[in-house]
């Protein structure tokens, strides 16, 4: 086995995004998710011996996770050969050691995710990311962390960069927390839970906790390695102490990665289908069904594949999404090509993602001819005919995969920074082009993947 790190090649620079000659047919196969890679990483870091991650995520967040787990003292190698998405992981858990700079780069869950266990390693841990990501909400996780009794240097910014002062040891116990700027917040305290010495008791005290689904999914992932967690209330949580045990872990495709090329068989008026579809999963994306079929599709789910069918047209409604806010970009991209204004809702806390995708979304639609309404929580889109031109990824994957979208049925949209997309998947343009080629059932690509 080998402890390098697999790396997909994406394209980068600007990308003209192909317009679609007609109706596209195709099956295609999606990497793993990102959030469930990011998450099985954490347990598998402080379970009771070795684990393996079966068909991981590589992308830069998940490559970000293995990085910072590393500069703590983890053991993460890939396994010899490669499956079709990249090596297996093998983590074997250590003493956490510190003494290290961790750059989370554009990730959230990593910089979420890492600053609680940063807090049980023996000496310092600094963190920081990349400049366009240090405006994204820290305060909740240092105001958490603080009262837990660790000792974190911010200069007073209440943001990153910031260092860690480690000691060893989180003693746990009761503590409140506002959530509402991020569910990453809740999850990040309760993966590293376990190995606080007596727990811990978590209360949200905000009036908003968006990304239901991605809370759910920590939980999930914690019992399934024998981590008890307990739900007195809405917006509370009680973990005991203790070690989660070592598993053998398969990852999930990535269903919130999958929702451009399932909403590309709308806005064309054909058919794609999605390969490995779980026939249960706490993924966000897994709403994404029913929301196609409310917007016209018809949707069907056999053997495991899950396929979408263009109907008669695509309809404009009034959606609240703040249960998976992360596929408001394509929803927006598909809106804009309804037949009547598209609504959506609780997604306000969006703004503070990887930029502020309201305000890119507006921007980027109202360039090309579009006519969009901010909200308080959301936006509406009245749909107009489109032209070609420039499309911001403002440094953000879904952004970037909406500019795609809208390419499809509009021809000349440039995006300025197809190389975003790595973030989360890759080989995105290899996959959309097969695609559009209409390729066969047994096509797949090589790459990866929401909060």
């Amino acid at each position: 086995m080998s402890d390098t790190t697999y790396s997909p090649s994406p394209a980068t620079g600007a990308y003209t995004a192909p317009a679609a000659a007609g109706a596209v047919h195709s099956t295609l196969t999606i990497p793993g998710s990102k959030s469930l890679t990011n998450r099985e990483l954490m347990i598998a870091a402080i379970a009771d011996g070795p684990g393996r991650l079966i068909a991981p995520l590589h992308s830069d967040d998940s490559r970000r996770m293995i990085e910072a787990l590393r500069a703590l003292g983890i053991g993460i190698e890939e396994s010899d050969g490669d499956g079709e998405f990249g090596p297996d992981l093998v983590v074997t858990p250590a003493p956490l050691r510190g003494d290290a700079t961790i750059d989370c780069g554009q990730a959230g869950t990593v910089m979420r995710f890492i600053a609680p266990l940063a807090g049980l390693a023996a000496e310092d841990v600094h963190l920081t990311a990349d400049e366009s990501a240090l405006h994204r909400p820290m305060g909740a996780m240092i105001t958490a962390l603080r009262d837990l009794g660790v000792d974190i240097d911010d200069e007073g910014t209440w943001s990153l960069p910031f260092t860690i002062r480690g000691h060893g040891r989180i003693r746990g116990g009761r503590i409140e927390i506002d959530a509402s700027a991020s569910s990453q917040f809740v999850s990040g305290l309760l993966l590293a839970a376990p190995r606080f010495d007596v727990g811990l008791h978590l209360v949200h005290t905000g009036d908003h906790l968006p990304s239901l689904p991605h809370i759910d999914m920590t939980i999930e992932s914690l019992s399934r390695r024998g981590i008890r967690i307990e739900r007195p209330a809405t917006g509370e949580w009680l973990v005991e102490g203790g070690v989660p045990r070592a598993k053998e872990i398969a990852i999930e495709p990535d269903l919130s990665n999958a929702a451009p090329f399932l909403a590309a068989a709308m806005v064309t008026g054909g058919e794609v289908s999605i390969t490995g579809w779980p026939l249960h999963s706490t993924q966000p994306g897994a709403l994404l069904p029913d929301i196609l079929q409310a917007m016209g599709a018809h949707v069907g789910r056999h053997s495991g594949t899950m396929t979408v069918r263009a109907g008669d047209g695509i309809r404009g409604l009034d959606l609240d999404l703040s249960a998976a806010s992360e596929l408001s970009p394509t929803i927006v991209g598909l809106a804009a090509f309804a037949d009547a204004p598209t609504t959506i809702r609780g997604i306000g806390h969006i703004r503070m993602h990887e930029t502020d995708r309201i305000a890119a979304l507006i921007g980027n639609l109202t360039a090309l001819g579009g006519e969009v309404e901010e909200l308080s929580d959301g936006l509406r889109v009245i749909p107009r005919p489109l032209h070609g031109g420039a499309w911001a990824a403002h440094h953000d994957h879904r952004i970037a995969t909406t500019g795609a979208l809208i390419g499809l049925g509009v021809p000349g949209v440039v995006i300025d920074d197809i190389g975003t997309t790595a973030k989360t998947l890759p080989e995105f343009t290899r996959l959309w082009e097969r695609m559009l080629d209409g390729t066969a059932a047994s096509d797949t690509v090589v790459g990866g993947t929401g909060a």
